[in-house]
C-alpha cells in the first residue's frame, strides 16, 4: 500500500498514540523521508513545516517517542503512530500531551492538565504560546 502524500503537498498527518494508555499525545507531519526514517530507526521522525527539515522527536528534550506500531488510515493520507513515550511529557509547553486543553463553550480554552516538566529547563527558554 502506497501512502498518499498528494493531498496535503508531500505531508500526511501523523497522530502519536501512546500503546500502553491510548491517550493520544500529539500531531505531526511526515514526508516520505521522514516517514522511512522512523520506520528505519524505530524513533519518531517529523517533518517541520516551520522549519522546513525532518526531526526526531527527543533530539533536544530526550523525551523521545520509541515506535512500536505504524497504522495506516483507510483513504492511506493519514498514520497513527503508536509509541512508548520516554520522558515525562512530549508537549513544548511542558505537559504530557499537546492535548491539554479543552474548547469551551464560546471558544475559551482551558487546561484540563498539570504540567509535567519545565519547559524551560529543557529548551533554555519559555516556548508556551
Amino acid at each position: 500500500m502506497e501512502l498518499d502524500f498528494a493531498k496535503a503537498d508531500g505531508l500526511v498527518p501523523a497522530i502519536v498514540q501512546d500503546r500502553t494508555t491510548g491517550e493520544v499525545l500529539m500531531l505531526g507531519y511526515m514526508n516520505p523521508a521522514a516517514l522511512e526514517a522512523t520506520l528505519a530507526s524505530g524513533d519518531t521522525t517529523f517533518y517541520s513545516r516551520s522549519r522546513a527539515r525532518l526531526w526526531v522527536k527527543g533530539e533536544q528534550s530526550g523525551h523521545r517517542l520509541m515506535v512500536r506500531e505504524v497504522l495506516v488510515d483507510c483513504d492511506a493520507d493519514a498514520v497513527l503512530v503508536r509509541v512508548d513515550a520516554l520522558g515525562p511529557g512530549v508537549c513544548h509547553e511542558g505537559y504530557r500531551s499537546c492535548f491539554f486543553r479543552r474548547l469551551e463553550p464560546g471558544g475559551t480554552a482551558r487546561a484540563i492538565a498539570e504540567r509535567s516538566f519545565e519547559p524551560g529547563a529543557v529548551y533554555g527558554r519559555e516556548t508556551a504560546r
